[in-house]
C-alpha cells in the first residue's frame, strides 16, 4: 500500500458518492429495471417462440440470454436490496418479496434456491471477499486442480467440463450448504462446512433446487409443444439443453472472472475498518468494459464489480452513473483500479485455476472482528 495513502479521505470520498446516489434514487431507476427485465423476457420469448422448429443456435442462445439476465441483472440486484429504497418499487421487486414462495417459479426459476443464494452471496461472499472464509474464493475452491500433476491440456479439459455445468455442480449445492450451516448454528467457516460432494445425496438439494428446475425446464416446457408433434417437443428439449450449456458458459465467463488473477488481491483476515473494507473491494475485484445498456446487459451488469462490491445495494442505473467517479477517486488516492476486457480476465482466471499463476496475497492490517463487524462498517 502507498505510504501516503489517506484512508480516511478515501472513505469520505466514497461515502459522499454513496450518500448522493442513494438520495437521488427515483423513478428513473425503477423504469430502468423494468426495461432491462423486459429485455430478458423478450430474449426468452424469442427463444421459446422459435424452439419448436428444429434444434438451432438462435433459440438456444435466446433462452440462455434470458436465463442469464434473470439471474445476473434482476435477481442479483433485487436480492441485494438495490431497489428497496427506490420510491414506488412494488413488493415483488424488493428483497423481501422477490422469488418468495410461489413467486419463485415466476420471478427466478433456476437451479439455485433464492434464500440460499442471498445468504451465500450477499453476506458470506460480499463481506468476506478474498478471505479464506469467502465461499467463492476461486484459488482455494479449485486447489485440487491447481495442485494436480496433470498436463495443461487435461486441466483445461476438466475446467471446460466444470464451466459447462457449474450452476448445477457448484452454485446450487454450495449456496445450500452455506445456508444449512447457518441454520444449524454452525460458523460458516470453510473448515466446518460439510464436503460439497455430500450435498448431492441430500434430499433437500433435490427438493428445493434440482427437482423444480429439472421438472419445469426439461419436462413440462418441452411437453407444451407436443400438440405440434413429437419433433417440436424434441426440438424444444434439445434447444433447452443447449441453452443450459450456453448459460453455464456465459455466467462462468462473467462471474468467475470477477475476483481472480495474479493482479487481484486476497487477504489473511478481516478488514480493520470501513476504509480498509473499501480498499479491499477495489483491489479484490475487477471491472470489464462498462457503459451502454446493451454492453452492460450482455455482461450481466457484472462489469461494474468494483462499484457493486463497494456499494452492494444500488440499482443498475446507479452503477452506470457512479463508475467514472469511483474510478477517478481510486486513481486520485493511488488505489489500483483494474478494468480490462472479460476475455483478458478469462485468460488470467484460467491461469490461476490451472496453477500457472497465483493470486496476490495481502497481509491483514488487523485481526479485528470477522464478517459481522465488516458488515456493520458499511451498513
Amino acid at each position: 500500500m502507498n505510504a501516503d495513502f489517506d484512508a480516511e479521505a478515501f472513505a469520505r470520498d466514497l461515502d459522499a458518492v454513496r450518500a448522493r446516489v442513494r438520495r437521488d434514487a427515483g423513478p428513473a431507476d425503477l423504469a430502468h429495471l423494468r426495461k432491462i427485465e423486459a429485455w430478458g423476457r423478450l430474449c426468452s420469448a424469442a427463444g421459446w417462440a422459435t424452439t419448436w422448429v428444429a434444434p438451432n443456435l438462435f433459440s438456444a442462445w435466446m433462452i440462455s440470454q434470458g436465463r442469464t439476465a434473470r439471474w445476473s441483472t434482476v435477481a442479483h440486484h433485487v436480492l441485494h436490496k438495490g431497489y428497496d429504497r427506490v420510491p414506488g418499487t412494488p413488493k415483488s421487486r424488493t428483497s423481501k418479496g422477490f422469488a418468495r414462495g410461489w413467486r419463485r417459479m415466476l420471478d427466478w426459476n433456476d437451479w439455485i434456491a433464492p434464500d440460499a443464494w442471498a445468504f451465500e452471496h450477499n453476506q458470506q461472499h460480499h463481506y468476506r471477499l478474498g478471505e479464506d472464509a469467502d465461499p467463492d474464493h476461486v484459488e482455494l475452491n479449485i486447489d485440487w486442480l491447481r495442485d494436480a500433476s496433470w498436463p495443461q491440456p487435461v486441466k483445461l479439459a476438466v475446467l471446460a467440463a466444470f464451466a459447462t455445468t457449474w450452476k448445477f455442480s457448484y452454485y446450487a449445492p454450495n449456496t445450500l450448504r452455506q445456508l444449512r450451516a447457518r441454520q444449524g448454528k454452525k460458523a460458516a467457516e470453510r473448515e466446518t462446512l460439510e464436503p460439497l460432494s455430500t450435498m448431492f445425496a441430500k434430499p433437500e438439494l433435490w427438493r428445493r433446487c434440482f427437482g423444480p428446475y429439472v421438472l419445469s425446464q426439461f419436462a413440462l416446457y418441452p411437453a407444451l409443444y407436443l400438440p405440434l408433434g413429437p419433433w417440436a417437443a424434441f426440438s424444444a428439449l434439445a434447444n433447452n439443453l443447449g441453452a443450459e450449456v450456453l448459460t453455464n458458459l456465459h455466467t462462468f465467463l462473467i462471474i468467475t472472472t470477477n475476483h481472480v488473477g495474479e493482479d487481484i488481491h486476497i487477504f489473511d483476515g478481516p478488514p480493520k475498518d470501513r476504509a480498509e473494507f473499501y480498499r479491499r473491494q477495489v483491489v479484490g475485484s475487477t471491472n470489464f468494459k462498462t457503459g451502454g445498456d446493451l454492453n452492460d446487459f450482455l455482461h450481466g451488469w457484472l462489469n461494474y464489480q468494483i462499484e457493486h462490491h463497494l456499494f452492494p445495494d444500488l440499482s443498475m442505473l446507479q452503477y452506470q452513473q457512479i463508475q467514472p467517479e469511483v474510478r477517478a477517486i481510486c486513481e486520485r488516492h493511488g488505489v489500483p483500479y483494474v478494468q480490462e476486457s472479460v476475455w483478458k480476465r478469462l485468460r488470467k482466471t484460467v491461469a490461476v485455476m490451472t496453477g500457472q499463476a497465483d493470486m496476490h496475497r495481502s497481509e491483514s492490517p488487523s485481526a479485528t472482528e470477522p464478517e459481522p463487524e465488516a458488515e456493520r462498517a458499511v451498513a
